[in-house]
């Protein structure tokens, strides 16, 4: 578990530290803030346009090597990236080009990855895996946007460098990690069809709890979308350099991180439902008074609350979708939640760079938090199932059609 946790940690400081310099150079590049939306969209559609193949890969194949492949594909993408910063670019068409290709990689690295911690947990421990392995993501949410701005400072080129030096550490180690229980895979006498590969999202519409849980996250996050907007927030509203710029990519992660290692030692044990809708309510606040404040510190200080009261959201929704899922579908329905992420993530950081574009940088990331707050009131009358969960042992597994308690499932169907 050590080993996965470690490896999973190195490949995300990657990602975020390369984000955080593309974001950068593109910036750089255009100066435009339609720009940065359209990064957040050519990131994203691969994921949705490879959902009938992603989820389906991760459930037919050993999701290790699945992952060692999919971040050897992030490697020579990274290795792209720094080949053309050393050119001195101009032009943005190249790396939207690079980055669709590194959207690709992720769309079939994400699924697989995401559903190795319940393969490794030990029995009954899974919610805490899972918050040590969002402690692994929000710990690189702090290291690789801080030192990005460091490096990107030193020269373009060294942040993809270092970014593929982590994609290609990780992949090293992946198909060597132990696991406490075998993973359920697709038999091969089963042909791939379109039906088998879109089991996971009528899996996920027919079961109020995930559905809910998911879109929670897509809507929430899709309008509140306000870290795509960085480069020019930085630059324009609070007059900072790269180094600061580094330091606001940090902020959420450090306030996330010391909420993912609180929940690590006393995971959240009731009131589940409830605690995730007032999460992603004060997430929706924090994102409101980013939008009107031009101080550096109350622009920080936001960006710290809103990540913490994500983390918590993150690790709830995290915990009960390997869950309410049995094995053998677990691939499929973390490539549907993969989408919903992307979605909400670089679907919602195109939406903020239109919203920006229109109406300015500062009301767009209010109309954001405002719109999120929305989401929450009308989530907590539409899925009653979800608001009314008071713990995670509440939740169940289908398994051949029927349900089974948490404590009957600890071994895979």
């Amino acid at each position: 578990m050590a080993t996965f946790l470690l490896a999973s940690s190195v490949a995300s400081v990657g990602m975020f530290l390369q984000a955080a310099a593309l974001g950068k150079q593109l910036y750089d590049i255009t100066g435009s803030t339609l720009a940065l939306g359209l990064l957040g969209l050519v990131e994203f559609l691969p994921a949705l346009v490879l959902l009938p193949l992603t989820g389906s890969v991760a459930d037919r194949f050993d999701r290790r090597l699945v992952g060692t492949v999919a971040l050897s594909l992030e490697v020579l993408t990274s290795v792209a990236f720094a080949v053309y910063a050393l050119t001195g670019p101009t032009a943005a068409l190249p790396l939207f080009a690079i980055a669709a290709v590194f959207g690709t990689a992720r769309a079939f690295a994400t699924p697989a990855i995401r559903s190795v911690p319940p393969l490794i947990a030990p029995d009954g421990g899974l919610p805490r895996v899972i918050a040590l392995y969002a402690g692994t993501w929000q710990l690189a949410l702090i290291v690789g946007p801080a030192s990005s701005g460091f490096l990107y400072d030193v020269s373009p080129v060294v942040p993809y460098v270092v970014g593929a030096c982590c994609f290609a550490t990780t992949a090293s180690v992946l198909p060597f990690l132990r696991v406490r229980r075998p993973q359920v895979l697709t038999p091969s006498s089963e042909r791939p069809t379109l039906h088998h590969a879109m089991e996971g999202l009528r899996f996920i519409r027919g079961r109020p709890v995930l559905l809910g849980a998911i879109a929670l996250d897509l809507f929430a996050v899709l309008f509140a979308g306000a870290i795509a907007l960085l480069p020019a927030i930085a630059e324009d509203r609070l007059g900072v350099g790269n180094v600061g710029y580094g330091w606001l990519r940090a902020a959420p992660g450090i306030g996330a991180v010391v909420l993912t290692l609180a929940l690590a030692a006393r995971p959240i044990r009731a009131r589940v439902g409830h605690t995730l809708l007032v999460a992603v309510a004060v997430f929706g606040a924090a994102t409101l008074v980013f939008g009107l404040t031009r101080s550096y510190v109350v622009a920080f200080a936001a960006l710290v609350v809103l990540s913490s009261a994500d983390a918590i959201s993150v690790y709830i929704r995290s915990t009960i979708v390997p869950l309410a899922t049995p094995d053998h579908m677990r691939g499929r329905v973390m490539a549907v939640e993969n989408v919903f992420i992307g979605a909400s993530n670089e679907l919602g950081a195109f939406e903020s760079g239109v919203a920006a574009s229109l109406f300015g940088v500062g009301p767009a990331v209010v109309l954001g938090g405002v719109l999120t707050l929305g989401v929450v009131g009308v989530w907590w009358f539409l899925f009653p199932a979800l608001r009314d969960i008071d713990r995670f042992e509440q939740i169940e597994v289908p398994i051949n059609g029927a349900f089974a308690a948490r404590s009957e499932v600890t071994q895979p169907p």
